[in-house]
Parts: structure tokens; C-alpha cells; sequence
């Protein structure tokens, strides 16, 4: 088992500013819905983390999913 954080910059679907979002990469798949740091809008995110440990973060609109 894997511990740790990773940061990641992601873009707001809703209002498009970049921010950094830590990610948990003790899990190899997640989801869940965080509010954007910008504009607030609830953002839904799916989370996968490769066996190589390289992450992939996917920010959808709560609606979009």
C-alpha cells in the first residue's frame, strides 16, 4: 500500500481558473466532489493512479457525470 499526496493542477469547469489540488494516491481509483477554490461550484472528480504511480485527474461539472 502506497501513502501519500501528490498535487495536481486542474482547471475549474465551471469559471476555467487553475488551481493545484492535492490528491490522495493511497487509493488507485476515486471519486468525489470538491468544491472549486476560485468560484466554489461543487466539481466532480474522478481520480485514478497507475501502477507506475503516475495520476490522472478528470474535473467534470457535478451535472456532467
Amino acid at each position: 500500500m502506497r501513502f501519500g499526496t501528490d498535487s495536481q493542477v486542474i482547471d475549474c469547469p465551471y469559471c476555467g481558473e487553475s488551481y493545484e489540488l492535492i490528491v490522495d494516491v493511497s487509493e488507485s481509483e476515486q471519486r468525489y466532489i470538491e468544491d472549486c477554490y476560485v468560484c466554489c461550484a461543487p466539481i466532480q472528480f474522478n481520480v485514478t493512479v497507475a501502477l507506475n504511480g503516475e495520476v490522472c485527474v478528470l474535473a467534470q461539472h457535478e451535472n456532467d457525470c
